[in-house]
């Protein structure tokens, strides 16, 4: 494996003193809603707000300082931008984010607030990755992947350390996680976290519809790739493929995967803010919304639900706000 506990504690160790430890909340109006009690793991009150904050700071503090006197370079829809953006103007290194055309304005304009220059590419008709590749090379830059990279993932293994105690602490009964997956760091982090910590915990992937390349790669047991990158609400787990280095981790720990509409999406992200004023994003909110409405669900009596972002547009979210 890619990644290890022992690498999720020591990442913890470096960056305890950057990140939030976040809240795990509960409302009683939403578990009449699932017919259990929900714990949602509230990473939209993460620092950039959200959990890739986590890995961009496990990963920038890796580094030597030579490494860090070049820059860093990285591609994302917005999460992973504004989190690397933010790293590396702590760590005190200059870096450059490849974001596609169509990323929501207010992800972009964060990421050139937190001191990064973004280059933008076409989603669909562009690579990112050897736009990337390309620009590394040229001006000597570290390229750090959204999610398949073992320090990223080891980062972002810290929601399942910070799961870990606040399971211990609610003496809560709980036997599954759902957790919102694009190319899979967060899940993979979280799974190996709490097979380590709570191995009586199993987590499963939630996606939107369409684009659950994660679930039908574990249902075959190898990676597939989506048909497109474009058409979904929820941008920021909209990937290619499951991560190279995350799959083997996901097929080995992960209990299988969810997806669900963008209406159910939106939805979710009306009940967060109905009941516990938490405000998501449309990707943040997948694993929140198959917990209200998937079928199928695993018995457990306390389900965790990942929120793992609140990066959203002024027009989305009142779109979501306004749904029936």
């Amino acid at each position: 494996m890619a990644v290890n506990f022992t690498d999720i504690e020591e990442a913890h160790g470096r960056i305890a003193h950057l990140i939030a430890k976040t809240p795990l909340l509960n409302s009683p109006r939403l578990d009449a809603i699932a017919g259990r009690r929900l714990w949602l793991k509230a990473e939209p009150l993460q620092i950039t707000g959200s959990f890739k904050f986590r890995g961009a700071c496990s990963a920038i503090s890796t580094l030597s300082d030579e490494a860090r006197s070049r820059g860093v370079i990285a591609y994302s829809s917005g999460n992973h931008a504004q989190g690397i953006a933010l790293a590396a103007t702590l760590f005190k290194t200059r870096a450059t984010i490849v974001m596609p055309h169509d990323a929501p304005a207010n992800k972009v304009a964060n990421t050139r607030a937190y001191g990064a220059d973004v280059v933008h590419y076409e989603r669909g008709v562009e690579s990112r990755e050897d736009i990337g590749a390309d620009l590394a090379k040229k001006h000597g830059l570290t390229l750090i992947k959204p999610y398949d990279d073992p320090a990223v993932i080891a980062g972002q293994g810290t929601v399942g350390l910070e799961l870990s105690d606040q399971i211990a602490e609610l003496g809560l009964s709980v036997s599954a996680v759902l957790c919102c997956c694009g190319g899979g760091g967060l899940s993979a982090g979280i799974a190996t976290a709490m097979a380590a910590t709570h191995p009586d915990v199993t987590l499963y992937t939630v996606e939107p519809e369409g684009f659950d390349d994660t679930a039908r790669s574990l249902s075959l047991g190898k990676r597939v790739a989506n048909e497109t990158e474009q058409g979904s609400i929820c941008d920021a787990i909209v990937t290619p493929s499951p991560g190279e280095l995350t799959f083997p981790i996901l097929k080995a720990l992960a209990g299988g995967g969810y997806a669900v509409s963008d209406t159910q999406v939106m939805r979710a992200m009306r009940y967060a803010f109905d009941t516990l004023k938490l405000v998501t994003e449309p990707g943040g909110a997948v694993a929140l919304a198959a917990a209200l409405f998937a079928q199928d669900l695993p018995p457990s009596d306390d389900l965790l639900v990942i929120i793992s972002g609140g990066n959203v547009d002024e027009a989305m979210f009142t779109k979501a706000l306004t749904i029936s």
